[in-house]
């Protein structure tokens, strides 16, 4: 108990004086506003480009530690200037959001998925509740419309593949779903987002989580059938982690649901068991539902993200259950990221290992990786003290 402890309070102790330091001092635009998430190592800004989703996910991050309480005035000064940004900047004519945007603000890219949308509306659901704004209240609660209404109303969101010749449906927008009205339900209180996560939670069971091969697929047919072909055979296991820690999340917040904790926990067990790395430690990227080749050839590369989910999915599987295999995969991949991962000299953690966990390249920031996965996981596994 003492060891976990003490992983606990690292994790928190490196989100105040660590993590949201180096994107505040490095990565805020005081002239035009928002953040720069391509940043080196040392946190020098190699391009200016501004992803959207990544002005909503800091915006949210920074609030909720300030809402808890956190004094430094900086947290709520640069998620206020994500959120100018994002409003200024983010919104296209039709009420969607554009993906990626110059530092002054023109449009540069719009993608099909309502990703943007999502991390909009947590970060005005934050905000509202650091500053009492209802109108960012409101706001949030229509962005969450906009999200269901694209990813779930039939013919709303435009296939990836022609849906005429192989139609399917993907993982991802179910598990954000459940984790988006999750935050609402914190932020705001409650409206229909006990609703939206059981139907959400209902689908993931029902048609992605199969027992019979022991797997969490990210893409199926409509009713649920198997793909066999190389993107329907693809895992993505920190997608379908991080899927487990909204089930055991919410399972806590229902006075620990046996049947949540049952399938976050079966989920866990399964997609742990597929990609952590027997030989080098840490999580690979993807791997194929049968063992075979899979079709990327980065599968093996350990991004940072999976590794932060699967240390709160086994921190919360352990607080569960007490069952020690999940403390001993917590201890297993916190230790291993923080010694891989996390950059001793220039602070925060690198983005990209080899498999043997080495660099593979040393930028801290980029379109995708921005302050979110590595602070959120440092937030909820610091809260574990409480």
């Amino acid at each position: 108990m003492d060891e976990l402890r003490s992983r606990c309070e690292r994790a928190a102790a490196d989100l105040v004086a660590d993590t949201l330091p180096f994107w505040v001092s490095h990565g805020l635009d005081r002239e035009h506003g928002g953040l720069f998430t391509c940043l080196d190592r040392r946190g020098e800004v190699y391009d200016t480009d501004k992803p959207i989703w990544a002005q909503g996910r800091c915006a949210w991050v920074l609030a909720t530690v300030h809402a808890a309480g956190d004094p430094d005035g900086r947290w709520l000064e640069g998620a206020l200037s994500c959120l100018g940004f994002l409003e200024r900047h983010g919104f296209d004519g039709d009420g969607r959001m554009f993906f990626l945007v110059t530092a002054d603000g023109r449009p540069l890219r719009k993608r099909r998925y309502v990703y943007s949308e999502a991390f909009a509306s947590m970060a005005f659901a934050a905000c509202a509740r650091a500053t009492g704004r209802e109108d960012w209240a409101a706001r949030a609660r229509e962005l969450f419309e906009t999200f269901t209404r694209v990813s779930f109303e039939p013919g709303a969101f435009e296939a990836k593949v022609d849906p005429t010749v192989r139609p399917s449906k993907g993982l991802g927008s179910l598990m954000i779903c459940i984790h988006l009205a999750q935050v609402l339900r914190e932020c705001l209180g409650p409206s229909d987002s006990d609703e939206w996560i059981d139907r959400c939670v209902e689908e993931l069971e029902r048609d992605f989580v199969k027992d019979d091969e022991g797997a969490v697929m990210e893409l199926v047919a409509p009713d649920g059938a198997l793909l066999d072909h190389i993107d329907g055979r693809r895992l993505n296991p920190g997608h379908a982690i991080e899927a487990a820690w909204f089930c055991l999340h919410e399972a806590r917040a229902r006075g620990g649901d046996a049947q949540l904790v049952g399938l976050g926990v079966r989920i866990l067990d399964w997609m742990w068991e597929r990609a952590w790395d027997r030989e080098h430690g840490g999580l690979v990227a993807f791997c194929d539902l049968h063992g075979r080749p899979a079709a990327e050839p980065g599968w093996d590369v350990k991004y940072w993200w999976p590794q932060t989910e699967a240390i709160i999915a086994t921190l919360l599987a352990w607080e569960l259950t007490g069952e020690a295999r999940h403390a001993e995969r917590f201890r297993l991949a916190f230790d291993w990221a923080h010694e891989h991962f996390a950059d001793q000299r220039h602070g925060e953690w690198f983005a990209y290992l080899r498999r043997d966990g080495t660099p593979l390249t040393e930028v801290k920031g980029n379109h995708w990786k921005g302050p979110f996965h590595l602070p959120r996981m440092q937030w909820l596994v610091g809260k574990e003290l409480d």
